[in-house]
């Protein structure tokens, strides 16, 4: 044998014994920290929500999570910035109803598809959202308050967080359904609409239980009904508009954990198999309960049907109120 041939069959030996490891080694996941963007500010609820999640998720998987705050342009920046990622699973994004659902479906030229442009990871959970009127209205239940909407001689109107927001498209769905008139007066998010309803300014609102709960705990705004399948827990005395007789109010204020299009089913998987277990143990429960927060953990299967199906409600409704706005 010559020479030559001995060293090509050596090289080939060594070249067999080390790809075993170096191909474990590429798999391996995750190998390093994970950047963990929320679309909102630091400090609210949703950050809330996300750093209580990854704090745990991080431990599941072994490896550190961070929390990147990314705000501004309702959710398109952060967005942007996740389709642009590596879809290797290192840059994850929580996902919400807004840049997900009501934001799509009411705003031209949105420079992402919410659906195509993303890999779904899995559901974190979702709060209702609740009908509140002004304490000193002439309703103390929501029949009484169905009739008071229903009397053409009554002028009503109601606050939303904002053009497009959840609590602008839910009262929206309600007006559809009961063949009720009020005037929408949208404010620059939750807490100013608040203070007018508070004041009288305003008479009802659908804002998502975690901001209600103060309020209604106070006596300042009076609770008629929520949303969701079920009665809530912490309003337990307030029936469902499902059970008053509206149908199709099973919408809530979700979030959950979406990554770049195209992230390897072996990393989903892997995401989604910790993120599930974490989700649940009974003290991230009570943890998450301070936002009204309730765990629903998923498949990437059934969060990707989820985030369609809610998708299609808000398009659809948009369409049949006429609800078209500007990025």
């Amino acid at each position: 044998m010559q020479r030559r041939d001995m060293l090509q069959i050596l090289a080939t030996s060594a070249c067999a014994s080390v790809l075993p490891h170096e191909a474990g080694a590429q798999t391996a996941f995750p190998s390093k920290p994970i950047r963990y963007i929320v679309p909102v500010a630091a400090g609210g609820g949703s950050d809330m929500v996300g750093r209580t999640v990854c704090e745990r998720w991080g431990k599941a998987l072994s490896q550190t999570i961070v929390v990147d705050n990314q705000g501004g342009g309702g959710g398109v920046i952060a967005c942007q910035n996740t389709v642009r990622a590596p879809a290797d699973g290192y840059t994850l994004m929580q996902g919400y109803v807004a840049t997900h659902g009501t934001s799509p479906a009411t705003r031209r030229n949105l420079p992402y598809d919410p659906l195509k442009d993303f890999t779904p990871i899995g559901m974190i959970g979702g709060t209702p959202n609740v009908l509140v009127v002004y304490p000193q209205l002439a309703a103390n239940n929501f029949p009484d308050f169905l009739s008071y909407v229903r009397n053409s001689a009554n002028q009503i109107s109601y606050g939303s967080a904002g053009q497009g927001s959840l609590t602008h498209l839910t009262m929206e769905l309600f007006k559809q359904q009961v063949q009720g008139h009020l005037v929408h007066v949208p404010y620059r998010g939750i807490a100013p609409a608040f203070t007018d309803l508070i004041a009288g300014q305003t008479q009802a609102m659908f804002p998502g239980l975690a901001a209600a709960m103060p309020h209604i705990r106070s006596g300042r705004v009076k609770p008629l009904a929520v949303t969701g399948g079920q009665r809530h827990p912490q309003l337990k005395d307030v029936p469902t508009l499902e059970e008053l007789g509206l149908k199709g109010f099973d919408a809530m204020q979700w979030y959950g954990v979406v990554g770049p299009a195209g992230i390897p089913s072996t990393v989903v998987k892997t995401l989604n198999d910790a993120l599930s277990a974490v989700l649940k143990a009974p003290d991230l429960r009570d943890k998450l309960a301070v936002e009204a927060v309730e765990p629903l953990p998923m498949s990437p299967e059934q969060f990707s049907q989820f985030m369609r199906a809610d998708l299609e409600r808000w398009t659809r409704l948009a369409k049949d109120r006429n609800i078209h706005l500007d990025t």
